[in-house]
């Protein structure tokens, strides 16, 4: 029988998509992650809170995919693709359920009570996590967690399980800069954070300290010791390479690993832990060889590799549990298996496994830098390796002495490269960033780290129970000092860390999908994920950012001009945002509005009102208000919106504005404390105005838009 043209063509494409998956058999399983993974972004990607039917329906999906298996196995993997992306989705939901609700914080300060879960030493003082908190004597206990910094001279020095009592002021997580910025509230939220703030007093402890955790405490005690022994930023970097915290690092010397590319060392990653295993498996089989005895009967690589595993588990615990680190030890428990039982070790299917783990106990990681770095480098690593394997061992097996060091050389630079071009639309995305001499840091940096720094930090933290760590922390200091010469070297060369335009989260996407198709496939369609690449990597070209941006207090508006960002900045603006902006914007720097009477490029002219801005010659004309500065003794009279109707099609004010202009568009103080911060784009065809709500809609994390006072006050019914 002879199908009819408009059947045949699919039929045929159908049996070549079959002929091409058939031989990619092996490679079927690595996507199962990809689709949870999928189906997580989908979840946190939502403008709301979807129904409680989703926790249902990836049970039937997987149980159909493991029916089908037998007779329909490409089904049965298309099934299982459809139920693990359900799968993704129904656990970020469900996490997100079991969470309790941010907190609503008093304006005023109040005298804090909780119980220290964790400190952080920082440049200046010290920050202390507290638990099971009150907002004053007999208040309830918060649900979250509440983050405090003491006092730079405050004489206390908290360790965990103190019972503390602070006077304070306490705010709840900032907004995004801008919309479509980093979510501090989503992450403060899974983080079970409900704010933070500041001590205006000295802390007190208040009776006997209460059982916290073992590793906490050990964690501030190794933190002393080291810092102790190593002063200045090599004792707060070789802190953060043990223990995981990075808040003691001082500026300069976290801007200058930064820059050079070295600050993935700083993270506790597969580097870290493979160190730490390593050496204990070297340390445990050298031990069972020092007794004949045991060694006759006992194979050494069998008791080694789970005790190197338990190793692993405590550095997890000390660390804190980080993302990366919980990437690395899923995979090296996956690892474990495989020594044990005689497989391959390490492969892109370890690497499969420690994603489906880590989204699974932690799915909003997946929206986070730290996750998307670490298993993008890895799995360019591993796919690198496959895909150079045969050649190495070719080369490997000729003869002359020189081979060995020249592989090692060429290793180095190899994995500095992939890594360093598998993160880069990452950094580009989430920090608007390129460093330029990565692998030339790397490449001194990184031996120095694994074969210096590491070890003699590992043999100090074992011999400071019997007070013997002195010398393996100087020999640590050294290799810090060197790595941190290293890194102030290199980001002083020209152009070390350039800024560039921030990939979207489409680009970014695009980028990730191309990536996975390159790495994850062995056949040669796999090269149809490089122009993915390519494009998710150009795509901040075909992106328009915004025109003007407005703080989520209006303390800063900022206008994109040609000339460069232009700010109206009031007192107490946050730093923060504005560096977010100028880094969304891809500039270095801003300068200020102008003085009453000059121009800004020609595109602002102010006087002592209002500040009138017309950044294109087709383009709507803006005006911004300026409040008026009153005198002592008097209050500042509102600002009325009447006298400037009609001269503008958008109005600004950092101020409440009274009234309003028929068909002229308003963006005042009301405005983004209803709202959050603005951005706007100008077009002849007129004002777009995206808010931060509109971006990210009715979520758990996102606070409910605030009533005004009076409105509280009518809807409070009155006492009897």
């Amino acid at each position: 029988m002879e199908w009819p043209a408009w059947v045949a063509a699919p039929l045929r494409w159908a049996a070549l998509l079959h002929g091409l998956l058939a031989r990619e058999w092996q490679r079927l399983p690595l996507w199962l992650p990809v689709a949870m993974g999928a189906g997580v972004a989908a979840y946190f990607n939502l403008l709301e809170e979807p129904g409680t039917g989703w926790l249902w329906l990836p049970w039937p999906l997987l149980a159909l995919a493991v029916l089908l298996l037998w007779r329909f196995p490409l089904a049965a993997w298309a099934t299982g693709l459809a139920g693990a992306a359900a799968l993704g989705f129904a656990l970020a939901a469900w996490h997100t359920a079991r969470l309790p609700p941010p907190l609503d914080l008093p304006s005023k300060a109040v005298m804090l009570e909780g119980v220290v879960e964790d400190v952080d030493a920082l440049p200046e003082g010290v920050r202390v996590t507290l638990a099971a908190a009150r907002l004053g004597p007999g208040e309830p206990i918060l649900p979250r967690q509440i983050r405090i910094r003491l006092r730079t001279n405050d004489p206390l020095q908290p360790m965990p399980g103190d019972h503390l009592r602070v006077r304070a002021l306490v705010r709840e997580p900032a907004m995004p800069a801008h919309p479509g910025a980093w979510d501090f509230q989503r992450t403060a939220f899974f983080q079970g954070l409900g704010g933070s703030g500041f001590a205006l007093g000295s802390a007190e402890r208040l009776g006997e300290p209460e059982p916290a955790s073992p590793f906490a405490r050990l964690r501030r005690v190794i933190e002393g010791r080291i810092t102790a022994q190593i002063p200045g930023g090599a004792g707060a970097v070789s802190s953060a390479l043990i223990t995981g915290s990075q808040t003691g690092i001082p500026k300069p010397d976290m801007a200058a690993m930064r820059d050079s590319g070295l600050a993935h060392l700083l993270s506790v990653s597969g580097l870290h832990i493979a160190v730490v295993m390593g050496l204990g498996f070297g340390v445990i089989r050298f031990l069972v060889a020092l007794v004949p005895w045991l060694a006759l009967r006992v194979d050494s690589k069998v008791v080694a590799t789970p005790g190197s595993l338990l190793l692993g588990l405590g550095y997890v615990l000390l660390t804190g549990g980080q993302v990366p680190m919980l990437r690395s030890f899923a995979m090296a428990a996956v690892v474990t298996l495989g020594v044990l039982i005689g497989r391959r070790a390490l492969s892109l299917r370890t690497l499969s496994v420690a994603a489906f783990a880590v989204m699974a106990i932690q799915p909003a990681a997946l929206t986070g830098p730290s996750f998307q770095m670490s298993f993008a480098a890895v799995m360019a690593l591993i796919a690198g390796a496959e895909w150079s394997g045969p050649a190495m061992a070719r080369w490997r097996a000729q003869k002359g002495w020189w081979r060995k060091p020249a592989m090692l050389l060429i290793g180095l630079t190899f994995t500095s490269i992939l890594a360093g071009l598998a993160t880069t639309p990452y950094g580009l995305h989430h920090f608007g960033r390129l460093q330029l001499y990565g692998v030339a840091a790397n490449a001194v940096a990184i031996p120095l780290t694994s074969i210096l720094v590491m070890p003699a930090g590992m043999a100090a933290v074992a011999l400071m129970p019997f007070g013997l760590e002195a010398w393996p922390l100087i020999l640590m200091g050294w290799g810090v000092e060197g790595t941190l010469l290293v890194a102030r070297t290199v980001a002083a060369w020209p152009g070390a860390a350039m800024l560039a335009a921030p990939i979207p989260v489409w680009g970014l996407i695009l980028t990730t999908l191309g990536m996975l198709w390159l790495c994850l496939w062995q056949q040669r369609w796999r090269l149809l994920g490089v122009p993915l690449m390519l494009l998710g990597i150009s795509s901040a070209a075909w992106v328009t950012p915004p025109d003007i941006l407005v703080s989520s207090d209006a303390r800063l508006i900022a206008f994109r001009t040609a000339e460069g960002v232009v700010l109206q900045r009031a007192s107490g603006a946050s730093a923060l945002v504005r560096e977010s902006w100028l880094r969304g914007w891809g500039e270095e720097g801003a300068s200020l509005l102008p003085a009453a009477g000059d121009a800004a490029g020609g595109a602002i002219h102010c006087d002592a009102a209002t500040c009138a801005v017309q950044l294109a010659a087709d383009g709507p004309k803006v005006l911004l208000l300026r409040p008026q500065k009153a005198r002592r003794g008097e209050t500042a009279a509102p600002l009325q919106a009447q006298p400037y109707c009609g001269q503008a099609a958008l109005l600004l004010s950092p101020e409440p504005i009274r009234g309003r202009c028929r068909g002229v568009v308003s963006v005042d103080r009301f405005s983004v404390w209803r709202n959050g911060p603005h951005a706007i784009w100008l077009s002849p065809e007129g004002v777009r105005i995206v808010t931060d709500r509109d971006w990210r809609g009715a979520r758990p994390w996102v606070p409910p838009q605030p009533v005004p006072a009076w409105q509280r006050a009518a809807a409070t019914p009155e006492a009897p």
